[in-house]
Order: structure tokens, then sequence, then C-alpha cells
């Protein structure tokens, strides 16, 4: 969880007020919370817990823009694009990376409740990630 408090120390240095090391997840059998932990003019970070759903960072297929990702829980994740192609990742709490704009469905395979943080960066042609709603 180094690589977690790292990151909560990184939006408090980017002035996120209540800024706390921890998140909370919610229980297996409760429903999927996707919401937008933080916005400014220059990032917009949305927490994502899967709950007893499986869709691990949106409903349903949806897009992102540029983005960093960190991992809250572990999960194994099964990932979708619009042309059918279908990969598999196992991600680690802690796991930290850059992913580009992109399209898919992402469902979290392990059933427990998977966690995640995505930081999008306002650039000049930023959209924001859809798929928070069913």
């Amino acid at each position: 969880m180094k690589t977690h408090f790292l990151f909560a120390l990184g939006l408090c240095a980017l002035g996120v007020a209540g800024c706390k090391t921890t998140s909370p997840v919610a229980k297996n059998g409760g429903p999927a919370i996707y919401k937008v932990a933080f916005e400014n003019e220059k990032v917009r970070v949305i927490e994502y817990h899967t709950g007893s759903e499986k869709d691990a960072c949106g409903f349903g297929m949806h897009t992102h823009p540029p983005h960093l990702y960190i991992m809250l829980t572990d999960a194994k994740l099964r990932i979708v694009t619009p042309d059918g192609r279908e990969t598999f990742e196992d991600s680690k709490a802690g796991d930290v990376g850059w992913a580009p704009a992109e399209e898919h469905i992402v469902e979290n395979l392990m059933g427990n409740d998977a966690g995640c943080y995505i930081v999008e960066i306002k650039e000049k042609d930023w959209k924001p990630s859809t798929g928070l709603k069913k």
C-alpha cells in the first residue's frame, strides 16, 4: 500500500481538501460506486468500487481520456474493446500505471469489491470518462 499512500500524498499536494490516505470500500453485496472524488481546472479524480457488480471502471462500454490509474485492491480484470478483442490482467493493490484514451468494458472476475482511482489530466482536448451511471 506504499504506492497508495504516496498517491494520496500527491493528491494532498494538488490541494485536495480533506485528503485521506485510505479509501472507503463498498461492502460486497452493495451497489457499485463511481463518483468524482475531486475536480478542479487541472485534474478530475474518479473513485470506482465494484460492490457486487462486475463493472470495474464504468458501467458497460465506456470511454476514458488518457489517465493515471491506481489500484486500491487486487483484481483479475477482463477487458473487451469495441472490436471484440478480449484481454485479461491481474492487478494488485497499489499498482499504478498510465493508459491512453480508450473505450472498453472492464469486469472484475474475482468476485471481491475491486476499487481504483482514475486521474484525468485536463488538457486542451480533454473529454471526461463516460459510464459513471447505468
